[in-house]
């Protein structure tokens, strides 16, 4: 028998009485009205023009490769205007395939491991992913954590950029929850890490990465 923690059990026993339903009472059925159809998803590119532009919109910079090759200048692009030192990333195919891990050394970048302790991945400038889904209708990307993919790595360096494939689109949030369903630890990402304090300021960065960049890579 699974012991509760008090005080989530008092607050979920208020909430019972609030709706007066006992403890073993089945949950009501959904009402019609609150069910959402499927989304029907448009053509690829348009999708992809979708997602970056909600991106966007969040305050992330996002950038549309037609060819895999131009890779080498975005990342020459982003190391100079960041002015990246360090970096991590995922040790994923599709990374390997691009070979991210070799431009970046050719730019001079140190490359620290992604398997490496909060510390130095913290003082990285850069940590990079790629992504498993990528929702066009919120600009949310979806990163499942494994062995080969940390999850720190998208959350403790300066700069998060994450390459999407259009492979990675999905229609809605009940797909991408579909394949998510049996994960330990996954991350949904929509736009740059904000807080807001009492007053409702809002700060970029305090819990995740100061920047999010996103390149859509088709060909």
């Amino acid at each position: 028998m699974t012991t509760l923690n008090p005080a989530r059990e008092e607050i979920l026993g208020k909430v019972r009485m609030a709706l007066l339903r006992p403890i073993d009472a089945p949950a009501p059925p959904v009402p019609s009205s609150a069910r959402v159809a499927p989304r029907t998803p448009g053509e690829a590119s348009a999708e992809i023009e979708m997602l970056l532009g909600e991106i966007g919109k969040l305050g992330g910079r996002t950038r549309r490769m037609a060819r895999r090759d131009q890779i080498q200048s975005a990342l020459a692009e982003l190391v100079q205007v960041e002015q990246v030192k360090k970096a991590t990333l995922w040790e994923t195919a599709e990374l390997t395939e691009l070979d991210v891990a070799g431009i970046l050394r050719g730019l001079g970048v140190d490359l620290v491991s992604p398997h490496a302790d909060k510390h130095p991945l913290a003082e990285c400038d850069l940590g990079v992913t790629s992504v498993d889904a990528a929702l066009p209708e919120t600009g949310t990307l979806v990163l499942r954590s494994s062995p080969e993919r940390p999850r720190m790595v998208s959350l403790l360096p300066r700069i998060h950029l994450a390459i999407v494939r259009p492979s990675a689109l999905r229609a809605d949030l009940s797909q991408a929850f579909a394949e998510v369903k049996h994960d330990s630890y996954f991350v949904f990402v929509t736009g740059p890490s904000r807080t807001a304090d009492i007053e409702l300021t809002v700060t970029i960065g305090v819990h995740g990465p100061q920047a999010l960049h996103v390149w859509a890579i088709e060909g």
